[in-house]
């Protein structure tokens, strides 16, 4: 079978670890030409992977930013001459605790860090896409759109959902799919570069453990998924085998609907 990816450029956000790093695999071992993007050097390394010199371009970015996410787009337009697949994967629970005891500060940076950088991304690489004619979004979102101890986290997820159904009504008879995935609890290697630095108290580390309860109460399977279960459902919706799929959230939870 030809590879689903081949010659098809992907921007991958959020690619230095977990989820993000296995699709940039995942997409260079089925043909694909990549541009992972992070905040972190740690991106750097995965220029050691096979075929990466030819077809892997790594890039830092703040995609927080505006600007940032759109010298994203330009330099990997410049690199490889279209763009085909954007896979929207920056985000993250920072804090974890009731409502109540967020402060500002804090509930900024949550809808920061996992709404803003799929926001500016796919204002970026939608013109490029349009002008194209074609063109697949797959924005990261979760099932914490409904659970316990996240509630600025799930609401910036919830915006995400917002943003990709929004998206594909208007842009699904340009040639444009958006979908995106709702990951549940997945086991993943330890963080190398946490989300947060500070120690938790003992309360904090009991309001995260009511997350993971709630989390494996809530699957029909009782379990975190692993990362390779979510990867192989960004990348079905990535691929032409959905080509008449837009605007769907897809739980991958285990049966969690979010």
């Amino acid at each position: 079978m030809k590879p689903r990816f081949e010659n098809k450029v992907a921007v991958v956000t959020g690619a230095a670890q977990g989820i993000g790093r296995r699709v940039v695999e995942r997409l260079l071992e089925e043909g694909g030409l990549v541009a992972a993007v992070d905040r972190s050097e740690l991106v750097h390394e995965l220029r050691e992977l096979p075929g990466a010199s030819e077809r892997l371009l790594t890039l830092t970015a703040d995609l927080e930013r505006n600007a940032d996410a759109e010298g994203v787009m330009g330099q990997a337009l410049r690199r490889f001459g279209r763009l085909d697949i954007l896979v929207n994967n920056v985000g993250g629970t920072i804090w974890a605790k009731p409502y109540e005891h967020y402060r500002e500060h804090e509930i900024e940076a949550e809808v920061r860090r996992s709404l803003f950088p799929t926001l500016w991304c796919c204002h970026a690489a939608l013109p490029i896409m349009l002008e194209q004619g074609s063109g697949s979004i797959v924005n990261v979102s979760s099932i914490a759109t409904r659970g316990v101890n996240r509630v600025p986290y799930g609401a910036a997820k919830g915006g995400v959902n917002a943003l990709t159904a929004c998206l594909a009504f208007e842009n699904a008879q340009r040639g444009v799919r958006v979908n995106a995935t709702a990951p549940g609890g997945t086991e993943a290697p330890p963080r190398r570069i946490p989300r947060n630095t500070e120690q938790p108290t003992e309360q904090e580390k009991g309001w995260y453990q009511q997350i993971v309860d709630q989390t494996v109460s809530s699957s029909l399977m009782k379990r975190y998924g692993t990362i390779e279960e979510q990867v192989g459902a960004i990348l079905f919706l990535a691929s032409d085998e959905a080509s008449y799929i837009t605007g769907v959230t897809l739980p991958v939870g285990g049966g969690d609907q979010g």
